[in-house]
């Protein structure tokens, strides 16, 4: 798997939670030379499913989401958008910041912001509330109206990069990495023989409900899933008991939301492959699609594989080459050998 080609491919495209069809037509070209089947649900979701010819073959699903935060207009101001969330979007990261606007064509606009020489030194100190901020996409009041109607969605502008040796940076990566990790899996399983029916699963609206992620969970009733996220990286002013290493291997969570026999069986394939892994308390919800899925139907065990993450909600959200690639192997593994030393449940 060239990540970089691929991240580069995906990240570039813009998706918010609830417009994500750009994303889900690139996301299904990619999985149809690696499965047998590729199809859409109701809500958006991208479905690509590897058979394995046998009878009543076990469910296991793999789940990443390929929604993006981004924010949707709510009104013109003197030809400036006001503007909304959807998702968790920092008011830090907006004053200064290139968007797109998902326009027919898409349109450029820059968050409006004021030069320190006309801020008084209490203003600079301040983070303004997303409701106190415009967008200037540089057109007259009438022009913005009949260009840019109530309910246009946007993303920030960016792709995805090289950053320095070993990471990758750019918007997106939550959770359009993991993604691609499940774009690894189905490359390194391509020939080898397969105890279940693998669905690999690009959801929507994870970053406003999990809305996509419920309803495919719902209709293919897998018996078990992996919900293949991200999680906050390492940087000198975090917490060192609240972020994980980047370079330091895949996270397995460990919780309520996380079935013990898979987390237990992922720890015991690093072992087997000799790859660092690291552990996350998820002591509540994991604040993934694993949540939601562990309750449909009559229930899922499931199991939480995170990739660090530094500046998880940003333009410049920064992984490791090497995470994604143990991730891949890691996860490849636990599918190809389903049913082995209590891996089933």
């Amino acid at each position: 798997m060239n990540y970089e080609q691929t991240l580069s491919r995906l990240c570039a495209l813009s998706g918010p939670s609830g417009f994500e069809e750009r994303v889900t037509g690139a996301a299904a070209e990619l999985l149809r030379p690696l499965v047998d089947e590729v199809y859409c649900t109701r809500l958006g979701s991208v479905v690509g499913l590897r058979r394995c010819g046998r009878d009543n073959a076990p469910r296991l699903l793999l789940d990443a989401h390929l929604d993006e935060i981004g924010f949707i207009v709510t009104g013109h101001e003197e030809g400036f958008l006001r503007f909304a969330p959807l998702g968790g979007v920092d008011p830090r990261m907006l004053p200064d910041r290139e968007v797109v606007l998902l326009t027919d064509p898409p349109v450029h606009g820059v968050v409006a912001c004021l030069p320190p020489h006309v801020q008084t030194a209490e203003d600079m100190d301040k983070s303004l509330p997303i409701k106190d901020l415009y967008i200037d996409v540089g057109l007259s009041q009438e022009e913005a109206e009949r260009r840019i109607p109530l309910g246009t969605p946007a993303t920030y502008r960016g792709g995805c990069a090289p950053l320095g040796e070993n990471l990758l940076s750019g918007k997106a990566l939550d959770d359009r990495a993991g993604f691609a990790v499940l774009l690894d899996v189905l490359e390194q399983l391509k020939g080898r023989e397969l105890k279940v029916d693998l669905y690999v699963l690009g959801s929507t609206q994870e970053e406003t409900h999990s809305t996509g992620a419920i309803t495919a969970a719902y209709e293919i009733a897998p018996r078990m899933c992996v919900a293949v996220d991200v999680t906050h990286g390492d940087s000198p002013d975090a917490s060192k008991n609240e972020t994980f290493k980047l370079g330091g291997g895949p996270v397995i969570g460990v919780g309520p939301n996380c079935a013990r026999s898979l987390s237990g069986r992922l720890k015991e394939l690093a072992v087997e492959l000799d790859m660092p892994v690291q552990t996350e308390v998820m002591s509540g919800s994991s604040g993934t699609n694993a949540w939601p899925i562990q309750v449909s139907r009559e229930g899922v065990a499931t199991a939480v594989l995170s990739i660090p993450e530094r500046y998880m909600h940003t333009p410049v959200e920064a992984v490791s080459k090497q995470d994604l690639e143990n991730t891949a192997k890691l996860l490849a593994a636990f599918v190809e050998h389903f049913g082995e030393e209590g891996a089933s449940c």
